[in-house]
């Protein structure tokens, strides 16, 4: 019986963390369906149309809106203004690629693929510098492969039948 309570007491812990947690951190973000503890809002989508199912959250919280994938928040641009503004009129606020904790460990953050900022600016700079040192970009080499082939061509030709 004391570890049915211990674990109901728990459980109810964690749940009222986890909405604590939800109602916390969405100071920023723009209005949304309220979430369920996580699960998110995935039972308020319609999995087969999900296109329509964003459309009429549209309708509802405008053409930003915030959606719950389990616990972690998605904030949905609607239609063409709001994609528009985002993309265009404050691109650079827009510009950074989402966080992969994964990756993000085991990079520490520096590469080209998934760094962000001023530091993907230097790192990419730095690359397309360097590789073009190494011949990227420039004829020559091609021409030297080209060469040399129809070189090795000429010596196979001397070897079959010559």
């Amino acid at each position: 019986m004391d570890l049915a309570v211990a674990l109901v007491l728990c459980l109810s812990c964690l749940l009222l963390l986890s909405l604590w947690k939800q109602s916390s951190g969405n100071g920023k973000l723009p209005p949304g369906p309220t979430p369920l503890p996580i699960l998110g809002n995935i039972l308020q989508l319609d999995v087969k149309n999900i296109s329509k199912s964003l459309t009429s959250l549209s309708k509802v919280y405008g053409p930003v809106f915030t959606v719950y994938f389990g616990m972690k928040p998605t904030v949905v641009l609607h239609g063409y203004e709001a994609v528009k503004e985002a993309l265009i009129d404050l691109g650079e606020e827009f510009s950074r690629r989402g966080s992969f904790p994964v990756i993000e460990r085991t990079t520490k953050g520096y590469g080209v693929v998934f760094s962000n900022g001023n530091l993907w600016k230097e790192t990419r700079r730095f690359s397309l510098m360097t590789l073009r040192n190494f011949g990227m970009g420039k004829r020559s080499i091609e021409d030297r492969v080209q060469e040399e082939a129809c070189c090795l061509v000429e010596e196979l030709r001397k070897t079959n039948g010559g």
